[in-house]
C-alpha cells in the first residue's frame, strides 16, 4: 500500500509518531535536568552531555553488539560529566551558569575528536514494539513501531514525581534546593546532595543521547544534535519543575517538530521550511509565557540561580 493511502488521515499519526521519536531525548535531558534544578543547580552543560552519551553509546554498541550496554556506558559518561560540573561548582565564587557552558564546550568538543573513527561504520540499534501488528497498511505499522527506551521514559517520569513528593531522598533533595542553610543545619551537606544529584541527571541525560544515535536518527556524526539540551532546559521551566510535565512537555515539542515533515507528506509543501521552525517558534513562546509578571519562576527552587 502506498504512503498516500490514508490521506491527510496520515497526517495525526504522522505527528504522533514523530511525537513520541523526537520527544524522547528530550524526555531524558529534561528529567535529568528536572532532578538538578530541584537540588538548586542548573547544569546547562547537557548539551556536551547528551552528545558524549551520543557518541560513547554508538562506540560501545558498535564495538560489543550489544545497544543496552551501550544505553548503560552512555549514562556514565553522562554521570561523569554531572559530577564532575557539580564538583567544580562547590568551589567557592564559581557560578554554575558560566560553568555550565564550559561543560557544554568540553563535552562536545572531546565527543567530536573521540568520534571520528565512528562517522562510517553502523552499529545494532535499540529495540522497538510493534504496537501496529494488527494492521496490515505499512504507514500504521511504521508509526506504531515505538522504542523501548520511550516507554522507559515514560515510567520514569511519574516514578520520580511520586519519589520527589513521598521519599526521605525527594525531601532532602527539595529541602536544599529551597533552603541550603536550612539542610545544612539539621546535618544535611547541600554539595554532596547536588552532587548526586547533578551526576542522576548526567546520566539520564546521556540516557537520552544514546537514543540519538542508536535509534533515531540511528548513526553517529558531529550533526546530531541541534540544542536538545539547551532546550530540554526551557521545558524543565515551562513544566515547574514537575517530571511528570516534563514527559507531556517533551511530547509537545516533539508534535511540533513532526509537524513540517507530516504534512509535506501529503504534499503540503508551501511554508515548509517555517512549519520546520515551529519547535523553535515554540521555545520562544514558552519562554515568554514563563516570564510573565504572574507566573515568572512559579515553582522554582529557592536556591536556582536562576530565581535569585
Amino acid at each position: 500500500m502506498d504512503e498516500m493511502a490514508l490521506g491527510w488521515w496520515g497526517v495525526p499519526l504522522a505527528v504522533l509518531a514523530g511525537a513520541i521519536r523526537v520527544s524522547t531525548p528530550f524526555l531524558f535531558v529534561s528529567l535529568g535536568e528536572c532532578l538538578t534544578e530541584t537540588g538548586g543547580r542548573v547544569n546547562l552543560g547537557l548539551e556536551g552531555t547528551l552528545v558524549m552519551g551520543a557518541m560513547s553509546g554508538f562506540g560501545v554498541a558498535y564495538l560489543t553488539g550489544s545497544p543496552w550496554l551501550g544505553v548503560l556506558v552512555a549514562g556514565l559518561v553522562g554521570a561523569m560529566l554531572g559530577a564532575v560540573h557539580a564538583a567544580l561548582c562547590a568551589l567557592p565564587r564559581v557560578n554554575d551558569i558560566a560553568l555550565g557552558i564550559a561543560m557544554l564546550m568540553l563535552g562536545t568538543g572531546l565527543a567530536f575528536f573521540l568520534g571520528k573513527p565512528l562517522i562510517q561504520p553502523e552499529a545494532p540499534p535499540l529495540p522497538a514494539l510493534d504496537l501496529g501488528w494488527w494492521s496490515d497498511t505499512e504507514q500504521i505499522r511504521s508509526a506504531l513501531r515505538v522504542n523501548a527506551l520511550f516507554f522507559v521514559g515514560a515510567l520514569l517520569a511519574p516514578v520520580l514525581l511520586w519519589a520527589l513528593r513521598n521519599t526521605r531522598w525527594g525531601l532532602i533533595l527539595r529541602m536544599v534546593g529551597d533552603s541550603a542553610e536550612t539542610a545544612r543545619a539539621i546535618g544535611h551537606s547541600p554539595d554532596r546532595v547536588r552532587l548526586y544529584a547533578t551526576a542522576a541527571g548526567g546520566f539520564l541525560a546521556g540516557v537520552g543521547g544514546s537514543f540519538l544515535s542508536l535509534s533515531y536518527p540511528g548513526s553517529w556524526n558531529e550533526g546530531l544534535s541541534s540544542g536538545q539540551g539547551i532546550t530540554a532546559v526551557a521545558l524543565v521551566i515551562f513544566a515547574r519543575w514537575n517530571p511528570l510535565k516534563c514527559f507531556w512537555a517533551s511530547l509537545l515539542f516533539g508534535g511540533a517538530s513532526a509537524l513540517g515533515p507530516a504534512l509535506q507528506s501529503v504534499g503540503v509543501t508551501q511554508g515548509y521550511h517555517l512549519l520546520n521552525a515551529a519547535p523553535y517558534v515554540l521555545t520562544l513562546a514558552i519562554m515568554v509565557m514563563t516570564s510573565t509578571a504572574r507566573g515568572k519562576m512559579a515553582g522554582a527552587p529557592g536556591e536556582l540561580s536562576v530565581s535569585r
